[in-house]
């Protein structure tokens, strides 16, 4: 039985007796209440969520994985038919785990001083990232992502080049960091090779920022179902994430249809937190997380004392083969959107090695990538 008003209709009719500019100014006000609420309800489940996995939750480590044996020809002191590198074969194996737990993680991808050089900029970009944005506010989404509204929680959308008016350090941080994993003999690229290839569109490219106060999030995919892996993402982090620095919470094997068929179903998505094989993320600077973007996961409450910032590093290569729209728009910045691949990274790479600009996407016309600012 209708009890009384919808909250739509009370709106309304407050909003017909105001003013033109004291409606304007409810109507606002209204939004930033409704949207509270929904944080505020979000937040609830989150922590309903958090007891459902319970207080044990084991941490995520790199796999140990014992070199692939080399294929022999036939025939006495025949030659190896296998021709790809220990690299190749390495990543071979570890797309095996991917493919069957959807998370990998991959220590040491990029070395300290690296790390506190690039988590020294991205604060300073988040820095001047907010003062474009008090300035215009309509700008907003060209630099922040799907983050940008959170408490103490930001995804800041980078740019691969640098201000024309930055000093050198801040010139090369971005190739710099961008050729030791990624270049050709960069820590992630055969992984990447293995399981996107140079046709990879270059999807992501961002900071996830959380300080202090910022709540735990609700677990959730990164997209809509589709048969194959359509993206592969990585969490790269510029500091050492302790516990109380709110890590990224993964369920292994949750990638499947009837993982995913089970978390849409309210009857059965308790059951299947309560039972899940779930990791928590803590890292080392300079470690990173690999995982298919359909793998349920949540980023946790930052609470650390100390007040510490934590900074993942996020970008992503699409799968070719997964075509069409992916119902998710990815944390790039909106100019760099469908431009690059892969490949067209690698080349910059090449280029940027053999003494080419430190601004390595100048020959593809992206800029900064900003469209509106």
């Amino acid at each position: 039985m209708d009890k009384g008003p919808t909250a739509t209709f009370v709106l309304l009719f407050i909003t017909f007796l105001l003013s033109q500019e004291d409606a304007l100014a409810f109507s606002y006000s209204a939004s930033d209440l409704l949207y509270q609420d929904q944080q505020a309800a979000r937040a609830r489940r989150a922590e309903v969520e958090a007891d459902l996995l319970g207080p044990n939750i084991k941490a995520l480590k790199a796999p140990k994985i014992k070199s692939a044996p080399v294929k022999r020809g036939s025939g006495f002191g025949a030659a190896s038919s296998d021709k790809r590198t220990p690299a190749q074969r390495l990543a071979a194996q570890q797309r095996k785990l991917i493919d069957t737990e959807g998370v990998l993680r991959i220590d040491g991808a990029l070395d300290g001083a690296t790390c506190d050089r690039f988590r020294e900029y991205v604060l300073k970009q988040q820095r001047l990232a907010d003062e474009e944005t008090a300035k215009n506010v309509d700008v907003s989404t060209e630099y922040y992502g799907v983050e940008n509204r959170r408490k103490n929680r930001c995804d800041l959308l980078l740019s691969l080049v640098a201000d024309e008016n930055a000093d050198e350090a801040d010139r090369s941080v971005i190739p710099d960091v961008l050729s030791k994993i990624l270049g050709a003999e960069g820590t992630l690229r055969p992984i990447y090779d293995e399981l996107v290839g140079p046709e990879g569109e270059f999807y992501e490219f961002a900071c996830v920022i959380t300080d202090k106060g910022s709540d735990r999030q609700q677990i959730h995919p990164d997209l809509p179902f589709r048969s194959k892996s359509p993206l592969y993402v990585i969490f790269l982090a510029l500091q050492d994430v302790t516990k109380e620095m709110g890590p990224t919470t993964f369920l292994l094997g949750t990638q499947t249809l009837e993982e995913r068929t089970k978390f849409d179903d309210y009857n059965q998505k308790d059951e299947q937190l309560a039972n899940a094989n779930a990791r928590l993320a803590l890292l080392k600077k300079g470690d990173a997380v690999l995982f298919d973007a359909r793998t349920l996961h949540c980023g946790n409450a930052n609470n650390a004392e100390s007040g510490s910032t934590r900074a993942m590093f996020n970008f992503s290569f699409r799968n070719p083969e997964e075509i069409g729209s992916l119902g998710y728009c990815g944390s790039m910045r909106p100019g760099y959107v469908g431009q690059m691949t892969l490949g067209d990274v690698a080349t910059a790479l090449n280029d940027y090695k053999d003494g080419g600009s430190e601004n390595l996407f100048e020959k593809l016309g992206c800029g900064n990538g900003l469209i509106n600012s």
